[in-house]
């Protein structure tokens, strides 16, 4: 499941991509924008941040901004940066030890493929589709 900071993360980049200018985007403008707290906006754009995905100013003039145009960032990349491992199961995560089941696992084929279809679905989806330029 998504959970909230993952969504909210993709509707502080939409909000970015869609006022997309020069200048850094205070986070207040975007709070406002997005009804949703500043304070809880805080701690997304930090892992956005550390993500790269967005580049931060403080002070006067200050805010953020997209690193990369709208078109070169997938939905997946923003998701796993804000919510870990997109894997449907634990034994499908890239971190996760071999599991010594595997061979004879009867259910894996279908989490793999349901995997691969969470995987290529939100990889398959660029930001620019979800930003409506006005």
């Amino acid at each position: 499941m998504i959970s909230t900071k993952g969504r909210y993360a993709l509707r502080v980049m939409i909000d970015l991509a869609e006022h997309d200018s020069e200048a850094y985007i205070p986070l207040k403008d975007i709070a406002a924008r997005q009804e949703i707290s500043k304070k809880y906006l805080e701690i997304i754009v930090r892992e956005l941040v550390s993500g790269k995905l967005v580049t931060g100013v403080s002070g006067k003039g200050g805010g953020y901004k997209l690193n990369r145009r709208p078109d070169e960032y997938s939905i997946g990349e923003i998701l796993e940066i804000t919510e870990g491992s997109l894997a449907t199961v634990s034994c499908l995560a890239g971190s996760a030890e071999p599991c010594p089941r595997a061979a004879k696992c009867q259910t894996l084929p279908l989490w793999a493929e349901y995997d691969k279809l969470t995987h290529d679905y939100f990889y398959g989806k660029k930001l620019s589709e979800l930003a409506a330029k006005h």
